[in-house]
Order: structure tokens, then sequence, then C-alpha cells
């Protein structure tokens, strides 16, 4: 990822309503969100201990060895709270930690989600290493300090920060969900519905195999409902619910020059640049404003509620704090504000490469320039009708198109050449706001959290889709890191105060 330095220094304004937010003292309507709390003020040490020993094991998706340490963890810690649990796999699978608590006399089951595994990493990016968790007394960005552990019995800050992989994405819901399940039965409250948990270890893999285990074992995992416990809370710092995700297509794109590097005077103004044709390919794709000109793109995008449309108009607009954090001049789509525009379809360049830049450049003309593309879908588009249409456009540019690496006869034959393997991806799905489940978690957020930010669906992907298609249930988003959280890049980390409004959710919703 690009190296942008997140929340640096916020603006006023941002500062003002996060501060607002932050100190209303708002207290839990909620029974069982009040027992957390309580019990969170009496076990600090003992929940931030055990949350760092989880955090220390290396969660890397193909590290196979300790994906198993951490699935064994895992499932240990559930039953050293009456949980039994059992590791679930189908042949080439990392493990899903499966639980179960049955409610007497319960009508339905709620199926509780987070996965354990972590993104790809390079140790040099960090500032500490990242399976050394590290507490600092703020955001790294701001100068945040290392700071020891405090002695049992002494409050945390609530702002200090612990910083490894997996802090926010996504270990700190498995803890927040442990917690909340000492804090209601040390109150003597009890699950109303039977409660099931699903802990995945390849999500940020791809979750290549869990519609296959799912299938596979769908008495095991039926629920009414799965809440989705990933992601980041709104910036404003106020509690998040969103009802889907968008999807996501992959398209790898490379076109071709001369067979070698040229000479760039010897040959310059005769052999093509690959790096030159590929701009202005990738150029054609979109808009001065962002909107996507590929041919029929929007064509399938299922239209909002009007629910759903008034979430969106009644969500904080924070639009231009965030630009001032990130250093934005400008921003795609007109007047549409961040949170209507992730209810669209979006095409992102991930990334260029042609030959070499800065001190390593040569005086060439590339072989080939090449670029990674993903396409967000929303609900409505199918991943490869949609990646096809992408590719329709690059013929409409000129181009041959080929899905693996043309032959010499093939080059010479062709003026413009594009090679992009066959592309494939996952759908986006949207649970309606109006159906009695969705207002019920409305109703179990605000009275653990107060007031929330819904959203149609979130911006990133979450494999929804993987799970409502083989067990015919609705999904809903539930998310607790802090949105500066560094999720995916380096210094990943989680606010301790989201931990502990996470626990107080958690015990709300287990107790729904």
């Amino acid at each position: 990822m690009a190296r942008i330095p997140l929340l640096f220094a916020l603006s006023a304004a941002l500062t003002l309503s996060e501060t607002t937010f932050a100190q209303t003292g708002f207290v839990p309507e909620n029974k069982a969100a009040l027992a957390a709390r309580r019990w969170r003020g009496q076990h600090e040490r003992a929940i931030v201990d055990e949350f760092l020993g989880l955090l220390s094991i290396p969660n890397i998706a193909g590290d196979r060895a300790n994906i198993q340490r951490n699935a064994e963890t895992i499932a240990k810690m559930m039953g050293q709270r009456g949980v039994p649990a059992r590791l679930v796999t189908v042949p080439g699978s990392n493990p899903i930690v499966f639980g179960e608590i049955k409610a007497p006399g319960a009508t339905r089951t709620l199926v509780f989600y987070a996965h354990y595994d972590g993104q790809p990493l390079d140790p040099k990016e960090w500032a500490t290493p990242p399976f050394t968790p590290t507490l600092r007394n703020g955001a790294l960005e701001r100068d945040g300090q290392t700071v020891p552990l405090p002695p049992p019995g002494t409050p945390f800050n609530p702002e200090w920060r612990v910083y490894a992989r997996g802090a926010a994405d996504d270990k700190a819901p498995i803890i927040a969900m442990m917690t909340a399940l000492d804090a209601i039965r040390a109150a003597g409250l009890r699950t109303q519905s039977n409660i099931k948990f699903a802990f995945e270890g390849e999500e940020e893999a791809g979750s290549a195999n869990l519609e296959k285990i799912l299938a596979a074992n769908k008495d095991l995992f039926a629920g009414d409902l799965w809440l989705m416990c990933d992601g980041p809370v709104h910036q404003t710092r106020r509690q998040l619910i969103a009802f889907g995700a968008r999807g996501a297509t992959r398209v790898d794109i490379t076109v071709y020059g001369p067979r070698g590097e040229l000479h760039s005077g010897h040959y310059g103004n005769w052999a093509p640049n690959p790096a030159l044709l590929l701009a202005r390919l990738l150029a054609s794709m979109k808009d001065d404003n962002g909107r996507v000109l590929v041919e029929h793109f929007y064509d399938d995008v299922e239209p909002l509620s009007d629910l759903e449309k008034r979430a969106i108009a009644e969500a904080p607009s924070i639009d231009e704090d965030l630009m001032k954090e990130f250093w934005l001049g400008s921003t795609d789509g007109g007047a549409a504000k961040l949170t209507e525009l992730i209810t669209l379809p979006s095409l992102n360049i991930r990334g260029m490469a042609s030959s070499r830049i800065g001190a390593q450049a040569s005086n060439v003309i590339p072989s080939t320039a090449s670029a990674t593309m993903d396409v967000r879908l929303v609900k409505g588009m199918d991943p490869r009708r949609t990646a096809e249409r992408v590719i329709d456009h690059v013929r409409k540019q000129g181009f041959h198109v080929v899905d693996s690496e043309p032959s010499a006869a093939v080059r010479m034959a062709h003026p413009k050449v594009a090679m992009i393997p066959r592309p494939d991806g996952i759908a986006a799905t949207r649970t309606p706001m109006d159906l009695p489940i969705s207002q019920e978690v409305i109703r179990t957020v605000e009275s653990a959290r107060g007031p929330t930010v819904k959203i149609p669906n979130m911006g990133g992907g979450l494999p929804l889709t993987s799970i409502e298609r083989p067990l015919g249930t609705r999904t809903i988003v539930i998310p607790m890191g802090n949105h500066d959280n560094n999720q995916h890049s380096y210094n990943e980390n989680l606010r301790l105060q989201n931990l502990w409004d996470g626990i107080e959710l958690m015990a709300a919703l287990l107790t729904m």
C-alpha cells in the first residue's frame, strides 16, 4: 500500500465531533451492556493480557503452522468459558473455529462471525515488530510513544492503542465476544437465542474455502442471522451498522511493446511504448469526475430503497475533514458525499508497473506495461459479466485481447495486444433495513451504544455472499475498530476505547 501518513493531524471540526461524542458520558440502556461495562472495569488487565497473547501468534493465512496455533488457542479460550469448540475444515483449508451455546426454548439462532487471519506484511515497514504487541499512549502518527502495561488493578487510558497485526482486523471482536460472555454470566444474564460462533482463518486470503466448508456443514452453521463483526466504526467514532458489503472482481492487464527493451534514442518515435499505451487505455475508462465510462457498467445496479436513501441522507458528513486529513485538493463524485459514493460500483487502479523509475531508470522503451485493477461491485452486479464489460472496453480501444501470454506470431499480427487472465470475483449483497430482524439489531445496538450511523453497505468487501448462498441466511455487519486503525497496512492498531465499547456491544447482541 502507498505510504499515506494516516490521521497525522485531525481538523478542528473532526476533533470537535469526536471529542463531543466521546465526552457525552453515554450510559447504556441495555442491562447486558451495563454489566459488561462493570465487568470490564474490574478486569481490564486480564482482558488486555488475553488480547496481547492472541496477537503474539503470527496469523498470515499461508503460515499453516501458526494458523493452527491461532485456531487451537481460540478454541481453548472458548472451552474455558464452557463453550464447546471444534475446528471445521475441508481438504486444503484453514480451520473455522466453531462454537455453540444453546438457549432453552430459543426459537432462533444468531451466528457471530470474525476472522483470525491477517494480511501479509513486511516487518521492515513496522515501527515495532508486528507480532510483538506494543502499547502506545496515542496514535503513532501523532507521536504516540510506547508505554509499559500498567500494574494490575490500574485502569488503562482508553486513548492508548495496541499495535500489532490483527489488532483491529480482526482479533479484537473475538476478545470482545469472549469477555462479553464472562460479563453476562457473572451478572446472571442468559442468551435468549441460540448462539453460534464462526471464526474464519483465511478471510484475508479471499475466503477461498468458506463457502465449501459451509455447504458441507449446513446444519452446523445454520442460523437466522449472521452478525459480521469486522471493519471500522464511523469516522466520527459513532457506532456503525452496515447492512451489506460491496463485492469485487480483479482485472489484470498487460500490454506489449518490443520483444525486449530498446534504446530510447535509437528507437524512440518508432517503436510503440507500452507504458503510454497502457496509460491511454486506463485513462479511457473514467471521466474527470470519476464516473466509469465502460459501456453498460452501471446497468445492473439495484436501486436503493427509500429507507436506504434516507439513512444515507441522515449519516454525518465529514468529507471536508477527511480531505484535510488525507491532503486531498478534490474528490471524485462531484457533490456526492462518501457515504453515498460507496453504495455505487467503482473501478480502481491498484498499481501500475513498466520498466524502472528514479535512480534505477534506463533510457529505454519498455517491453511491457502492466496494471492491476479492482472493480467494487454493488448488489445486482455479476462479477464475471462486469469484468467482461471491462474487457470489451479494452477491445473497443483497438486491442486484441488474449487470456495467456501471447506468442510472437500473435504480437506481430496485431498493432495492440493486451493479456487479461480470466477474472473471477464475489458478488455484493444487502440485507433490507426494514426487516424485523434488522430493526431489532438497530434497537439493540442503539440501546448499548447510543445513536448509530446506518448505511446500506460498507465500502470494503466481506464474504457475505459466500455465507448467504449456501445457508439461505441474512448478514449484517457490526464493526468495532477505530477508523484510523491502518488495517491492511503497516502499524495496524486498535484504540482501547473501541475494545471497551465492543465488549458492551457484543454483550447486548449476545443477549438480544
